[in-house]
């Protein structure tokens, strides 16, 4: 029989990181067996279900890259459901009785043989449930509303799903469900219940308590990779075996297995999905790199930032030491309000104090240390002014001296920060006649206040 499985989401809100997940282990054990992956809006509860979240989730599962091969509606199939509560009425697996809960008239019940239900979970086992306590369940509202519980059964079968991957909480689903397709002669599908996705303090990921971060939509606004999401996401409760952490979605499809699915509670954490996210980073190429870096500061630049004065040379700079601290992209927007980008562009205000390396006396080494590094790179060409030559030139001179008396004023005098890059990519970034030009005002500062 071809593998199908489904994803059936109710489109009542945004698509919460556990939804990803189980969206994500269907499509992979669809794919790596030549399957069939189905996307179905589950909105038979037609007060909350919405068009607007039916085209987020759509959207959603398109941006992470989990494409299906059939879409439906349920709302679309009400003649199929309506046929099937019918049957089972005219056979005696249901009837109509007064709503004793609402007291709104009658509803539809399904006759409960009270029965033990015993089924085989991939994940968790054996599985054994007395009926007898579930008594006579609703499962539509009249002949016109079949309710989730038999719209989901018949859906299921008449779809040919043969693996049901969902969600623990749905467990408690499963036997009713059992029930009303043994009633119809339906054939069973094989059960995988995945364990809870958790918050770092081991509750539940919900929400209520969690607010925004439970939802897609919190990480695509942050800028996430949406690779790097799916590589966080199957690491919940899943491993491929090995060490490996980082891998692609054509990997994963090659090393899922729905058997390795650990029982217990999967813990969601933000850490971990910064160091995949910096990890899928570092696998783009330099152009790529490029691109986002000078799209992420025209959008975030500061008011005197002239970005399209940057040379190459400058930009490749840039490049190199916002790639080198970000974990995603809108980090961009807080390395320049925390202005650690603010030497690129504007002269900083140098505080004498800082300016010579705080072991040295007084500041003669500071300004001999900065003198002899404008007349080491004076015969450098401004082509050729690139990190890796600076630091070629100046090192010898550095370890000779003391690396901190010698490279400490260079640096502080570029970028005024006590925390900043090293000098020889902020020599890059700022070119020859800057980085002259403020190893000048450096030493002139300390010769005035010598």
């Amino acid at each position: 029989m071809k593998v199908t499985t489904r994803f059936a989401p109710s489109p009542t809100g945004f698509l919460h990181i556990g939804g990803v997940r189980t969206a994500l282990f269907n499509y992979l054990f669809a794919k790596q067996n030549n399957g069939t992956f189905v996307l179905r809006i589950e909105d038979t509860d037609k007060e909350r279900s919405k068009e607007e979240w039916t085209d987020s989730l759509m959207e959603d599962l398109s941006w992470l890259g989990l494409e299906h091969d059939l879409f439906f509606k349920q709302s679309d199939r009400l003649d199929i459901h309506i046929k099937a509560l019918q049957n089972l009425i005219e056979k005696g697996f249901a009837y109509e009785a007064e709503e004793s809960e609402r007291g709104e008239g009658k509803v539809i019940r399904f006759k409960n043989p009270k029965t033990k239900i015993t089924f085989s979970d991939l994940i968790r086992g054996k599985v054994e449930v007395e009926t007898e306590d579930l008594g006579d369940f609703i499962i539509a509202r009249n002949m016109q509303e079949p309710l989730y519980h038999l719209a989901v059964v018949v859906d299921d079968a008449d779809m040919n799903i043969t693996h049901v991957i969902r969600a623990e909480e749905h467990l408690s689903n499963t036997p009713r469900q059992i029930l009303i397709q043994e009633a119809l002669g339906f054939e069973r599908p094989t059960y995988a219940h995945l364990p809870l996705v958790l918050a770092e303090d081991r509750s539940k990921l919900s929400k209520r308590k969690h607010g925004e971060t439970v939802s897609l939509t919190y990480y695509r606004n942050l800028n996430y990779f949406p690779e790097a999401l799916i590589n966080a996401v199957a690491l919940l409760g899943w491993n491929p075996g090995d060490d490996r952490e980082i891998l692609s979605l054509e990997e994963l499809v090659k090393e899922f297995d729905l058997e390795k699915i650990q029982k217990g509670g999967a813990i969601f954490n933000v850490e971990k999905l910064d160091w995949v996210n910096s990890e899928h980073l570092k696998k783009l190429s330099e152009k790529e790199k490029t691109e986002s870096v000078l799209n992420y500061l025209e959008k975030f630049k500061k008011q005197n930032w002239n970005i399209e004065s940057l040379t190459a040379n400058s930009i490749s700079g840039i490049t190199e030491v916002v790639t080198e601290r970000i974990k995603k992209w809108s980090d961009i927007k807080n390395m320049i309000e925390n202005g650690d980008l603010d030497f690129a562009f504007e002269t900083p205000n140098l505080d004498p104090e800082l300016i010579k390396w705080k072991k040295d006396e007084g500041v003669a080494q500071a300004i001999k240390h900065l003198d002899e590094a404008q007349n080491i790179l004076n015969d450098l060409e401004e082509k050729d002014f690139n990190a890796k030559i600076v630091k070629e030139k100046i090192w010898s001179y550095a370890e000779d001296r003391g690396k901190g008396s010698v490279l400490w004023p260079l640096r502080y005098s570029l970028t005024g920060k006590e925390q900043s890059p090293d000098p020889f990519i902020v020599a890059q970034i700022l070119g020859k006649k800057e980085t002259q030009d403020r190893w000048k005002k450096a030493k002139k500062i300390l010769e005035t206040k010598n």
